[in-house]
């Protein structure tokens, strides 16, 4: 009989899938565990607030309704709020001054019954506010009595605020921007609804100035329209306008232009038209020498001062005005002469230059000096004292030169060849019909006003002097002359442009008084600005012809020999014996 072997048994393995059996079921007691502990978690909060839950400013978290309205109790008792004010000052106001009392009228209790305790995870993190306002209450004629008493709305303690502005102008720096000034009034409104919210949530403090209860100034200094208007002031006032008057200089700057400056009504910068314009009133009263007596060191060696005439500088003012009015408004800054309406040679008190003519009435003798020196001298014969129209005296422009001109009177017109006006029809001019001149012939037999020259001396003027050159005619006592001339070319300097022109002997003794050949230096400077050696000659188609003289009633120009325009008969000139 054969053994048998022994049985053997044989180990089976569970395998990957055995494991995940065993595995899974742990995972799931896990998550079993897991989620009867969050429910076990939950139900507390049927009974109390959510973590991380604010009520009224309170921290109710985990907290049930009694414990709740312990705290707004507590928070009652003894309760008083610091309120801060600007300028480090604190007040008090407490609860029993204002009847503070807890009011619970079930809005907590259904703020709690709104809590779903499952989501209780969701708020471990995220906070939840709830302002029920019911917690507390106070009595509001109290609470407005105790908020007026601070003495942060005492009118003695109030300083107001102010907005930013401008500046007093500070020479040589000009405008700028001061900062405003917060003050401290307290908005009564702000002021009430901020310490209302405190109490009721029972805040042991508060500050007016984190909680924006002061009154701001309306302007600050950022503001973009006073930006703008400081920017334009400054653009006024930085200008530096240097006038120039010969040697003389009067310089305009912002100390003077900041008193014409401002903002007007529509906000912008204005410049003063009334400070400009007395500004250039002022100039030309000063810097003016048209109308103002002019001293003269004369031929003669003596000085005489001469009054009226009109020559000498005058400043436009209303065109000078609108000029400087631009300037200043553009901001750029120059050097300039004023708008003239009439110049002169020459700035300073003797304005008449180096190139002018000398007219002494008295001595019935004239000298012509071109650039300081003597181009000629020669006598004449003015207007007929004896009728009142004697040459005035005083200082004048040449107005223009006309050749073959034709003078009018009432009841004449005699051509001339030479014409040379400077004071009004009143001028310069060839005589041919007289043979004698100077000594005192103008006294019973002058002209009607004009200065009567020998022909060879008109035209000798005529070539050489240029248009608006100063015409000086005045009277010197001690010079008079009762010797005449003929005309006869007196400076050998002189030389007539076309030919040699012979005179007549004089008939008479030469003058007691002969003008010197060469000219006293100047009393003033030369010109600033070139004369012209000459000027246009100007034709009669193209300048009026000379009429009567000032006045109207009395012809002022020579009549000459003559004849009459209504009888056509021979008859005397003036002048003519």
């Amino acid at each position: 009989m054969d053994k048998q072997k022994p049985h053997s048994r044989k180990k089976k393995s569970l395998g990957i899938g055995g494991l995940a059996v065993i595995g899974g079921g742990s995972v799931a007691v896990v998550a079993l565990i897991a989620a009867l502990t969050y429910l076990q978690i939950g139900r507390q909060y049927k009974e109390v607030f959510f973590p991380n839950t604010i009520i009224n400013g309170m921290d109710v978290s985990k907290k049930s309704i009694d414990e709740v309205k312990k705290m707004v109790s507590a928070g009652i008792d003894g309760y008083q709020l610091s309120i801060k004010e600007r300028g480090d000052n604190t007040e008090i106001i407490k609860g029993s001054e204002i009847g503070m009392e807890a009011v619970f009228d079930g809005s907590v209790e259904k703020l709690l019954e709104e809590q779903k305790p499952l989501q209780w995870g969701k708020h471990i993190r995220n906070f939840q506010n709830f302002d029920i306002g019911t917690l507390v209450e106070y009595n509001q004629d109290q609470f407005d009595k105790a908020v007026s008493k601070l003495s942060c709305f005492l009118e003695d303690n109030i300083k107001e605020p102010k907005n930013a502005g401008i500046s007093q102008y500070e020479s040589g720096k000009g405008y700028h921007i001061e900062a405003a000034d917060e003050g401290n009034r307290p908005d009564p409104d702000k002021v009430r609804t901020l310490i209302s919210s405190s109490v009721m949530e029972l805040k042991p403090e508060v500050s007016l100035e984190e909680g924006d209860a002061y009154v701001k100034p309306q302007i600050t200094s950022d503001d973009p329209d006073l930006v703008s208007q400081v920017q334009a002031l400054n653009r006024f006032v930085n200008v530096k306008v240097t006038y120039e008057f010969g040697d003389k200089k009067e310089i305009l700057n912002g100390d003077t232009i900041s008193k014409w400056v401002g903002i007007g009504e529509d906000g912008k910068a204005y410049v003063s038209s009334s400070g400009i314009t007395a500004f250039v009133k002022d100039l030309a009263a000063r810097y003016d020498t048209a109308y103002k007596a002019k001293v003269l060191n004369t031929s003669y060696g003596k000085t005489v001062k001469i009054t009226g005439g009109s020559y000498g500088w005058k400043i436009d003012q209303s065109g000078e005005a609108d000029a400087l009015a631009e300037i200043i408004r553009s901001g750029e800054s120059q050097e300039r002469v004023p708008v003239f309406k009439q110049k002169a040679a020459s700035f300073g008190e003797n304005d008449y230059g180096n190139t002018y003519v000398e007219v002494n009435l008295t001595a019935q003798h004239l000298y012509f000096y071109k650039d300081g020196k003597l181009v000629l001298d020669t006598d004449f014969v003015s207007g007929n004292e004896s009728k009142g129209w004697s040459t005035p005296a005083g200082v004048y422009s040449l107005t223009y030169k006309q050749k073959d001109a034709t003078l009018k009177g009432e009841d004449y017109a005699t051509p001339v060849a030479y014409w040379m006006p400077f004071n009004g029809n009143i001028g310069f001019h060839d005589a041919t019909w007289r043979k004698q001149f100077g000594g005192s012939i103008f006294k019973t037999s002058g002209s009607h006003g004009c200065v009567n020259l020998p022909p060879v001396m008109a035209k000798t003027l005529f070539e050489n002097i240029p248009a608006k050159v100063p015409v000086l005619c005045y009277h010197l006592p001690g010079t008079e002359s009762k010797t005449t001339s003929s005309g006869t070319v007196k400076n050998p300097g002189i030389t007539p442009t076309t030919g040699t022109t012979t005179t007549t002997a004089p008939t008479t003794a030469a003058p007691t008084t002969a003008a010197p050949t060469t000219a006293p230096p100047p009393t003033t400077a030369a010109p600033t600005t070139a004369v012209p050696t000459t000027a246009p000659t100007t034709t009669a188609a193209t300048t009026p012809s000379p009429q009567e003289g000032p006045g109207g009633d009395n012809p002022q120009e020579e009549a000459g020999p003559g004849v009459s325009q209504s009888t056509g008969k021979k008859k005397k000139g003036p002048g003519m014996k």
